[in-house]
């Protein structure tokens, strides 16, 4: 497995699923209301941490004998895909992500109750808000898997770098073009990928 085959799949991956995700949106809405820096700052260490946490689950997997490993990282991959465009088939062919921004609404909203501002609680509540989002989401179960199966170094920059242009394309203009987004292209895109990613790991 190559440097390359990880960071690409990583970066693929993470920025299909990640724009539009109720991750993408508390950075999006936090930016709304407080400075743009620190809310990248705070959602980015977020998903750093998270990043790290995965791969390092990923490389505890990948002590096992590799044809299991491959087997089960190739039947998350493609159980995942073909959720995803099950998903999709289901939804209405419209715009918008309506129920993930609303999602995201509820936990801002929550957090920020009587809340005191100053950049280390933004810091703070970026941090928060987007790690635990993000724990359990498909993107963590596509890092694990993804560090299962290629060289870690790959997979932690390209998941990072997909991680870091949505959470910039979110605290810039997130609302703005998650407005112009449809849902269903967006999941059946991502379903797709995973699937192939999937397919490839067998392959292997």
């Amino acid at each position: 497995m190559s440097f390359l085959t990880g960071f690409t799949a990583g970066l693929l991956l993470i920025t299909l699923s990640e724009i539009g995700d109720k991750s993408f949106f508390i950075a999006a809405i936090l930016a709304m209301r407080h400075p743009r820096r620190w809310v990248f700052v705070g959602a980015i260490a977020a998903l750093f941490v998270m990043t790290i946490l995965s791969v390092l689950i990923g490389q505890a997997v990948a002590m096992f004998p590799q044809q299991y490993v491959k087997g089960v990282a190739a039947a998350l991959f493609i159980g995942c895909g073909l959720k995803l465009l099950y998903d999709a088939l289901r939804m209405q062919d419209s715009k918008g992500l309506a129920h993930e921004q609303a999602d995201a609404c509820k936990a801002v909203e929550q957090e920020e109750k009587n809340a005191v501002w100053s950049a280390k609680s933004v810091l703070v509540k970026a941090f928060a808000l987007t790690f635990i989002s993000e724990w359990g989401d498909r993107t963590q179960v596509a890092t694990i898997t993804l560090a299962a199966a290629h060289p870690p170094l790959g997979v932690i920059t390209g998941v990072m770098l997909g991680h870091a242009i949505c959470s910039a394309i979110a605290v810039i203009c997130g609302k703005l073009i998650v407005g112009h987004i449809s849902e269903r292209l967006l999941v059946g895109t991502s379903g797709a990928l995973f699937i192939v990613f999937g397919v490839a790991t067998l392959l292997q």
